[in-house]
């Protein structure tokens, strides 16, 4: 699995080119499963994930953001104490 520091620092093309080569990794492990011939099917589930990352980074790049921004988790207490 790879980590999101290295797509930060990844340009859009690379990033694309990325995206190929994980989409052809996909398909031949399903051919693969199709056929009782993967010893692991956690790597399917692990290149999803990484499909997955670099279409965010690819989103993000392309509205021109550049970090996702941590959300703000609301709780119970600090919703109660809001002033109407």
């Amino acid at each position: 699995m790879k980590k999101a520091e290295e797509f930060k620092a990844k340009t859009k093309d690379e990033l694309v080119k990325m995206m190929l080569d994980l989409k052809k990794q996909q398909f031949n492990l399903r051919l693969q499963k199709s056929q009782g011939q993967v010893a692991s099917t956690t790597q399917i589930r692990t290149v999803r994930r990484d499909i997955a990352r670099v279409q965010t980074f690819l989103n993000q790049q392309a509205a021109g953001v550049t970090a996702a921004a941590p959300v703000e988790k609301k709780t119970k207490k600090a919703a109660a104490k809001k002033p109407a």
